[in-house]
């Protein structure tokens, strides 16, 4: 017989249980289980009045966002409308089904205020980090660092070319907190870039990825390649300098907030310019596990520098024919440095002149010389560490950061940023960040390993 439902009259009670109805294997109970912010309230106290009307809970504007971060929720509009219909969003939310959502307007005013004042995006960040380091998954033996460009929110038509003086650019009374947060920039001193959105001011035009130009910004992951979870992220320009520039400071920042320093890094190509890699093995004492930058290799007609033999407690070099470039004919208690950080070698001109290789050398100058850096023997550890088994290892596990950037663009959809400025592209990637370590805790440490395909379970 057909059943029929009979709704012609609705019940005066309910008996409903909103944590019976979101399933044991859900994504947000296992985010729930390695989220801790019991230390939010005490973080944010100094920054609230202590008389006057109560205000929204910070915890529950936070575990609103980290939901929005976890699902690619990028309007908090939207945010705010999908928690008031989805029950697990609502029991991750300590929610009951009588009690109101915030208005989406309760974020921006606390972002552009309490929010940033106390960093407490970071705060939780790294709260999540010590989770990550309580639960084993940080070694903290070695750590992989890159960058990645994300789409500001800037139209590149909407641009224009400025100078510090420039007359017709808005003043800070009437213009954007993007635009007020670039002029206090410019006030500090920092050189302003050629082309500037009148949009987002500090966004970096760029073409780094091989389309069109597009303004943007970078973020930068630090992370522990032992399980890829995210120890720091910082965000800068566009810009490589300013990205391996961001590696001096992640690297000291971990080290001081949570006593972490690895006993090596790895990183691609860009890194592994003298100066970087001088500070990671003087200052540091960290294996850096990275391409040298070298440009020294010559034409393949010429001899290129790895052809002459470097003698270390002479302080010169050899040449193929067997004579000698010098630093100097004197000695001097210190040597002379050029702008550039690199000591010169030159040959006499009297060996040059006389020498059967000097097409092969010198075909167009009196002599050979060879710039050598102040760095030079960090340059020559990273090199003689390509060989080892150790090297090869880092570069496999250096691909982990890639796949985080690849599941924040598609998976988190942060592949073009909704907050302006740089504090905003900071705020949005650390949220960013914080929700990629939640997941994979989640995912990881919350619940059983799936059983492979034909195995029986006893």
């Amino acid at each position: 017989m057909m059943g029929r439902k009979d709704d012609h009259q609705g019940h005066f009670f309910y008996h409903f249980k909103l944590d019976e109805r979101v399933p044991q294997d859900h994504l947000l109970r296992g985010i729930d289980q390695f989220l801790d912010l019991s230390q939010l309230h005490e973080h944010l106290e100094p920054f609230y009045s202590h008389t006057g009307r109560p205000s929204i809970d910070p915890e529950l504007m936070m575990r609103m966002l980290i939901i929005g971060y976890c699902y690619g929720i990028r309007s908090e509009r939207r945010l705010c409308e999908e928690v008031q219909l989805n029950l697990a969003y609502r029991w991750f939310c300590r929610l009951s089904l009588e009690d109101d959502v915030p208005d989406h307007s309760t974020f921006s005013k606390n972002r552009h205020g309490r929010f940033r004042d106390s960093e407490v995006l970071r705060f939780v960040f790294e709260g999540v980090v010590e989770r990550c380091l309580a639960e084993g998954l940080v070694s903290g033996e070695g750590f992989a660092i890159d960058a990645s460009i994300v789409k500001a929110d800037a139209s590149r038509v909407r641009s224009k070319s400025l100078k510090q003086d420039d007359d017709d650019w808005p003043r800070p009374g009437g213009s954007s907190r993007a635009v007020r947060e670039y002029l206090a920039a410019l006030d500090e001193g920092n050189e302003p870039m050629r082309s500037v959105s009148t949009t987002d001011p500090a966004a970096q035009f760029t073409g780094a990825t091989g389309d069109k130009p597009f303004y943007a910004y970078s973020t930068n992951y630090l992370i522990d390649t032992e399980a890829g979870i995210i120890v720091d992220v910082e965000a800068t320009r566009a810009h490589r300098t300013d990205e391996v520039a961001s590696t001096k400071t992640m690297l000291e920042r971990v080290e001081e907030r949570f006593d972490l320093k690895p006993k090596r890094l790895a990183a691609d190509t860009a890194y592994g310019s003298a100066a970087m890699l001088g500070w990671l093995v003087e200052e540091k004492e960290i294996l850096p596990h990275i391409p040298v930058w070298d440009k020294s290799a010559g034409k393949p007609e010429l001899f290129g520098r790895s052809e002459f033999t470097w003698v270390a407690d002479s302080d010169w070099y050899v040449c193929p024919g067997g004579k000698r470039l010098e630093s100097s004919l004197r000695r001097f208690k210190k040597p002379r440095i050029t702008k550039e950080n690199t000591i010169i070698y030159r040959a006499r001109s009297a060996d040059c002149d006389s020498c059967s290789l000097k097409t092969r050398c010198c075909p167009n100058t009196p002599s050979r010389k060879i710039h050598r850096s102040i760095h030079e023997d960090a340059r020559d550890l990273a090199r003689s560490l390509t060989h080892t088994s150790a090297y090869r290892q880092s570069s496999n596990q250096r691909k982990k950061v890639e796949v985080l950037f690849g599941h924040m663009k598609r998976i988190l959809k942060l592949d073009r940023l909704r907050l302006r400025g740089l504090t905003g592209a900071n705020d949005e990637f650390l949220m960013a960040a914080t929700a990629q370590n939640l997941r994979r805790m989640a995912l990881w440490l919350g619940q059983s390993p799936p059983q492979p395909s034909g195995s029986v379970c006893a």
